[in-house]
């Protein structure tokens, strides 16, 4: 058996879901776009650098998903999912996917972005397991704050090992493990596959590829 994860902000999207998202709801006018703006640029200028605390990252990104109920929530992502998302998802993305469920690999999305805004689009990869940061509910609506540890840099670790526990696997149970993505920030899930595969990497991780022989490849097709 082999085990096939793709991260998916920048790497099976030819942009970023949580961007995508929030410019959605400021065309909606349901955020201030100067103030959303002057965040999202600081929170990814640290994310760029290494630096970004992601519980108060995740204290912004998961404060609108508490303001609407759920129901209008689906409802706009729907028409989300056909605006901003069909339109950055490239035939290579879809191939590279196509060919790892064909070959029968156990296949996973590991993101640090919110299984709200990335369960749909993880179904339309017909990729059947998904781990992602977890907004928390109550009584089927958002509270805003994350539940259990976020999907995120040494955080993606734990939560693979953790699901693939949950189905009475290891890392030893897989002759060969994929891990595909483009930011430096993945760099310790990368380091725990037997084939780390940097896509259209930003430069830290586009140097650290190199300089390892790992396989550089774009999808942006």
């Amino acid at each position: 058996m082999n085990l096939a994860l793709f991260d998916l902000d920048n790497t099976l999207l030819t942009g970023d879901s949580d961007f995508e998202w929030a410019q959605f709801l400021i065309a909606k006018g349901v955020l201030d776009p100067e103030v959303h703006a002057a965040e999202n640029e600081r929170f990814y200028a640290q994310y760029k650098e290494g630096t970004l605390d992601i519980h108060e990252f995740l204290d912004f990104q998961l404060q609108p998903l508490a303001r609407h109920p759920r129901t209008l929530l689906d409802t706009w992502h729907r028409e989300f999912m056909d605006t901003r998302i069909q339109p950055i998802i490239g035939t290579a993305a879809r191939d590279l996917v196509n060919k790892h469920l064909a070959n029968g690999d156990l296949c996973a999305i590991v993101t640090a972005t919110n299984s709200f805004v990335t369960g749909p689009i993880c179904r339309e990869f017909n990729i059947p397991h998904l781990i992602a940061t977890v907004p928390a509910q109550e009584r089927g609506e958002f509270t805003g704050k994350p539940r259990g540890m976020p999907s995120f840099r040494e955080g993606k670790i734990t939560r693979v090992e953790d699901w693939l526990e949950a189905m009475g696997l290891c890392w030893a149970n897989f002759e060969r493990s994929w891990f595909y993505s483009d930011s430096f920030n993945d760099l310790p899930l990368l380091s725990m596959v037997t084939d780390p595969v940097a896509v259209d990497p930003d430069h830290r991780l586009d140097a650290h590829a190199r300089a390892s022989s790992w396989p550089v490849l774009s999808l942006r097709k």
